[in-house]
């Protein structure tokens, strides 16, 4: 039997703690950790999306969670493997907590082996390519009539673009990035955006700065769609779903971006996981 859906993000790391997802964190060691910082500029933008990353290995399974710049340095990773995973849910950082929660839920129930999920490739090809690949497959989670209000909490330009394809209206936040790539305004106020959507797209990148939790009580309470776009997290927002979430777009490590090759995307649906 599957445990209940958890209403936060400290609830489910309490419950993995507690057993209740399988085997003892404490008996799963991570193998190997490390810090990625990344830039890209896909060709005709003005747009360079900085990205840090940290991945923690555990079994066959990465757990991964972006986060802002300087909050956690790169040598975290120097004495982090052979810990086990029990130590680094419970570590003061969140981006280490969440990528931990990420390794455990990743291991005891792979992508690869959900019955839940639709698998996608991602064709071969340009970042360019792969992303419209990408994007497109999100917004396709989207169930939204033409006009719909569409708040996009994390801008990924070719999200946005896939949104408009969908006949929703994006109402882009983040808090790096002022226009998008058509010059649409970038607010930073979350609060705004929610308020006026009809429908939800949130990236991973919310778990590690503490907005996911409010995101998905809003969209809960509110009976809004919330779609999660997860590179980083997958795995925690996938025990979300049916509580809060609507819909994930799953693609764990390694992702679209670091590949030209076929890669495989997951796809969930709320009474389906």
């Amino acid at each position: 039997m599957s445990p209940s859906p958890p209403l936060s993000v400290p609830e489910l790391q309490q419950a993995v703690l507690d057993g209740a997802f399988g085997p003892d964190p404490r008996e799963l060691a991570v193998t190997s950790a490390f810090w990625l910082h990344h830039t890209t500029r896909l060709a005709g933008s003005e747009v360079t999306y900085r990205n840090h990353y940290l991945l923690l290995r555990s079994g066959a399974a990465f757990g991964a969670c972006s986060f802002e710049a300087g909050d956690l340095e790169p040598d975290f990773c120097a004495d982090v493997s052979g810990h086990t995973l029990d130590t680094l849910i419970r570590h003061a950082s969140a981006p280490v907590r969440v990528a931990a929660l990420d390794a455990y839920l990743g291991r005891v129930r792979p992508h690869r082996d959900d019955p839940a999920a639709e698998t996608l490739a991602l064709p071969t090809g340009t970042p360019e390519t792969r992303a419209q690949a990408r994007d497109a497959a999100v917004a396709g989670l989207l169930d939204i009539e033409a006009g719909a209000k569409v708040a996009l909490i994390g801008v990924v330009n070719p999200l946005v673009a896939a949104i408009r394809e969908q006949g929703g209206v994006p109402l882009p936040c983040d808090f790096n990035l002022r226009t998008t790539h058509w010059g649409d305004p970038v607010t930073t106020d979350m609060a705004e955006v929610l308020a006026a959507a009809d429908a939800v797209v949130a990236t991973g990148m919310t778990l590690s700065n503490g907005s996911f939790d409010r995101i998905v009580e809003h969209c809960r309470k509110q009976d809004v769609p919330l779609v999660v776009y997860a590179q980083t997290g997958s795995a925690v927002a996938r025990a979300f779903l049916g509580a809060g979430v609507t819909a994930l777009s799953a693609e764990p490590f390694p992702f679209s971006q670091f590949s030209a090759d076929e890669t495989t995307l997951y796809r969930y649906r709320a009474g389906q996981a």
